[in-house]
């Protein structure tokens, strides 16, 4: 495992992040099992948020962390302020704090090393944001603080009040990025830099070269192999649905086709290669995958250490420039 450096992380953080929407408190036995699987193959950085299974992922995370005393060892990452049934609207100092007391107690601890804001709401003045985010830095309740799903000017914005106040700013983002391209959003609100659309949000990045925390980094098993041209109709049935109706379309085909060639050729599936596409950007970047078994961890993490050139990584975003 390769690991970078993220302001306000004392910790190592593992470039390959472990996502915990899959974890769930009955059936436990699984959910220790990949957590031990992971953290035994270098994975010291998992994702998790409030909302993900109605605060049971947390719970449950929070639980193996405690059990195994591993809270000084691990990074957790962990969001709030989603949208739910309630109100739309929850980009708000009311509702991150709230958020906020929840997951702590969830997580069992008083700390959480990264908080994301989980969404974006542009029609909130990031002023108060900033505020409640310093706040509870300064209470010890969270390290390093972002965005997930807020744009680069969104950011710049928060950063300049921060500065003009003296005080803390963003220090990492989280968008979508892969090398299939999103059709259509997944879910609402969500924001991906991805192919030609994404390119000036790229271009901020990798100037600022603040750290990403990239979700969807496979797009949502895309690369697996499991989604081909001829069954996406068949894929009608949970994440299976999201993707197919996210990524299923020709051009992410032939990107997959791209995928799967240069990997034969290096001995490789599809999804280390896609996987390494993203770790070849010239970004901080950490990659947040959603292993379901720690032998789908290992063989990512085989593609940490994956150099592409840049015309490979050229030809698979496009098919110009080189043949295999």
């Amino acid at each position: 495992m390769k690991y970078g450096t993220i302001p306000g992380v004392a910790k190592p953080v593992a470039r390959l992040a472990q996502g915990t929407t899959m974890l769930d408190s009955s059936a436990l036995d699984k959910a220790l099992a990949l957590l031990d699987g992971v953290y035994a193959l270098g994975g010291n950085t998992f994702d998790t948020g409030h909302v993900y299974r109605g605060g049971d992922s947390e719970r449950t995370l929070g639980r193996w962390i405690d059990e195994r005393g591993l809270r000084d060892k691990v990074v957790i990452i962990s969001k709030g302020a989603h949208p739910n049934a309630d109100r739309e609207r929850r980009v708000t100092p009311f509702d991150i704090t709230s958020d906020l007391h929840d997951s702590l107690a969830r997580l069992r601890t008083e700390f959480i090393d990264v908080y994301l804001l989980h969404r974006d709401d542009p029609s909130q003045p990031v002023g108060p944001l900033v505020e409640i985010l310093n706040e509870h830095q300064r209470a010890g309740r969270i390290g390093a603080f972002g965005g997930s799903n807020w744009s680069p000017e969104r950011i710049a914005q928060a950063n300049a009040y921060a500065a003009a106040h003296g005080l803390q700013p963003f220090v990492i983002s989280s968008p979508n990025f892969s090398l299939a391209v999103q059709r259509e959003a997944p879910w609402a609100g969500c924001l991906s830099i991805s192919g030609a659309g994404g390119a000036e949000a790229r271009a901020w990045y990798a100037r600022a070269q603040m750290p990403l925390l990239t979700w969807s980094s496979l797009a949502g098993g895309f690369f697996s192999g499991r989604f081909q041209r001829g069954n996406l109709a068949t894929m009608t049935v949970g994440n299976d649905s999201t993707t197919a109706r996210a990524y299923g379309d020709e051009a992410n085909f032939q990107r997959l086709d791209r995928a799967q060639a240069l990997g034969r050729q290096k001995g490789l599936t599809a999804a280390q290669i896609a996987l390494a596409y993203i770790l070849n950007q010239p970004f901080n970047l950490f990659a947040l995958v959603g292993c379901q078994a720690a032998a789908e961890y290992a063989e990512n993490a085989a593609a940490v250490d994956l150099a592409l050139t840049p015309a490979e990584v050229a030809w698979l975003e496009s098919g110009d420039g080189r043949g295999v």
